[in-house]
This record gives C-alpha cells, sequence and structure tokens, in this order.
C-alpha cells in the first residue's frame, strides 16, 4: 500500500472517529469562520470544526487529485492540548492524527511528549 492510500485509510479513520465521539457536524460554519488565517483557524473554529471543514476537505482534495501530500505536518500536539483534560477519551482520534503526522513527515511530534 503506498503512502496516498495509507493517507486515505487514515483520513477516513478520522472521520470515523469524529463521528463516533459525536464531534462531526452537519451543518457548515460561515465562510468567514472558515476564512481565517489564524493557525488551526483558532480564532474561529473548534478543532474539531477545523478538521472536519479545513484539514479533512484539503488532504481529501490532494488525494483525489493525486497532488503532491505535505511533507511536513503536526496536527497531533495541537489535539493533545485541546484534548488535554479528556486525552483517554479523544485517544483513538489523537492516535490517527499521530499515525497521519508521523506518515507524511516521517517523523513522531509527540515523541519528546510521550
Amino acid at each position: 500500500m503506498d503512502q496516498r492510500q495509507r493517507a486515505a485509510r487514515l483520513l477516513e479513520r478520522i472521520e470515523a472517529e469524529l463521528h463516533g465521539l459525536g464531534l462531526w457536524q452537519n451543518h457548515f460554519p460561515s465562510s468567514q469562520a472558515l476564512a481565517s488565517d489564524q493557525p488551526f483557524a483558532i480564532d474561529t473554529l473548534d478543532f474539531h470544526q477545523w478538521l472536519q471543514f479545513i484539514l479533512l476537505p484539503r488532504m481529501w482534495e490532494m488525494i483525489d487529485g493525486e497532488h503532491p501530500l505535505p511533507q511536513n505536518i503536526a496536527v497531533s500536539p495541537m489535539a493533545v492540548q485541546v484534548y488535554s483534560d479528556k486525552l483517554e477519551h479523544h485517544e483513538e482520534l489523537i492516535l490517527a492524527l499521530r499515525q497521519f503526522d508521523i506518515l507524511l513527515s516521517g517523523s513522531d511530534p509527540l515523541a519528546d511528549d510521550v
């Protein structure tokens, strides 16, 4: 299985985790909220909204369009920070994001934190 196929499987797993945690939304945030220029759209979206409405669509677009995937990504540290008070509840989501980071970057952004 190549990197693109593994990335697609991890994206599916991240989506499933968001559904399982009850974080998947059926309504879109406003276009202004989606246009944030802040990292993780922290000023306009919750982290799970950023995953669903920004990260996932962009990654699927890259995979489906056979565009190059990012080579330096670190999403899991933000997930650990956001869910620090309930890590065990979000453990599988964080693990999937960590595996996605490792797949694309070739390194573990949480290696020093674990």
